[in-house]
């Protein structure tokens, strides 16, 4: 039950919904996430805490970069069920689209110029 609550509390916030759908394409760094959500990054921070702790998404530090994906394998059912649940009825949302395209542009920027600019808040 705990996990189920959990990947619920998740999936309440429109935000943490594009995020997880984001990372369908691989890994993000944080910069690369605050970027595409055009929120601060503590915010973003605290979305991706909440990720986190529902098991929905993993994170890795790379040098100063902070990178997350969505669960693997060893993730609970209740999140990999969420994870598919969110791909499958939101295939075709127009907001989605959007964000598809937006993540492409935002990987073919700089890290370094991205990390730089949000590190000085």
């Amino acid at each position: 039950m705990r996990e189920f609550m959990a990947a619920a509390k998740a999936l309440a916030d429109e935000n943490r919904v594009r995020v997880l759908l984001f990372l369908r394409g691989g890994d993000l760094c944080l910069c690369q996430i605050v970027e595409m959500l055009g929120l601060a990054p503590s915010t973003v921070s605290r979305h991706m805490a909440v990720l986190y702790q529902a098991g929905l998404v993993e994170s890795r530090k790379d040098g100063r970069w902070m990178y997350y994906r969505l669960s693997a394998s060893g993730a609970s059912p209740a999140a990999r069920g969420a994870i598919r649940w969110v791909t499958t009825a939101l295939a075709a949302d127009p907001q989605i689209a959007a964000d598809s395209k937006r993540r492409t542009k935002v990987s073919r920027m700089s890290r370094e110029d991205l990390c730089a600019c949000y590190n000085k808040e």
